[in-house]
């Protein structure tokens, strides 16, 4: 059984994300809650920590933009993100393929 932050649909990886916006530095921190919590250096303002974010998580899992999506949350800090077919899971999560 998977913890709380993640779940597998299929292929696809469902990440609960808590977002911190115009951190020092681009980074997955640690655990807040029921999500992984992710610092942002990008601002709050017209999507940029949105945009950021996609691409953070892109590197961080081997995929390209295209495939990482906001499922929910896009207004808020907690958000659900969709990442299809990850090429690699970051050591700092403790993410396994097992269901």
């Amino acid at each position: 059984m998977g913890a709380p932050y993640y779940r597998w649909q299929g292929e696809d990886l469902i990440l609960h994300c808590h977002l911190q916006p115009k951190a020092s530095r681009d980074e997955i921190s640690g655990r807040h809650g029921d999500s992984v919590k992710i610092r942002i250096a990008a601002p709050p303002i017209e999507g940029r920590a949105n945009a950021a974010l996609i691409k953070f998580l892109a590197k961080s899992f081997g995929v390209a933009k295209r495939d990482v999506s906001i499922i929910s949350g896009e207004l808020g800090r907690e958000k659900r993100v969709r990442i299809q077919a990850p090429g690699q899971l970051p050591a700092s999560l403790d993410i396994s393929r097992d269901e």
